[in-house]
């Protein structure tokens, strides 16, 4: 079962904000105390994982952002 397109989205923006700061998966692993492989899982598609409401959280905790700046500002 392939993503959904507002999951994709997610995706793309934690991976921008992780990129924008020159952050590396293991970087990101560190601060959100998430395992490298996950989130290398997640980013690389191969295996349908996603991100959800509790790790959107802890993004924006990471990040010192909104949750909602993972979120789209209208619904697909």
């Amino acid at each position: 079962m392939a993503l959904a397109d507002i999951e994709q989205y997610v995706i793309d923006k934690v991976r921008a904000k992780r990129l924008e700061l020159n952050w590396t998966q293991e970087d990101l692993s560190a601060a959100s105390g998430l395992s490298q492989g996950f989130i290398g899982d997640v980013e690389s598609g191969k295996r349908e994982k996603k991100y959800n409401f509790k790790h959107i959280n802890t993004f924006a905790k990471v990040f010192k952002c909104s949750p909602k700046d993972f979120l789209p500002n209208l619904p697909f």
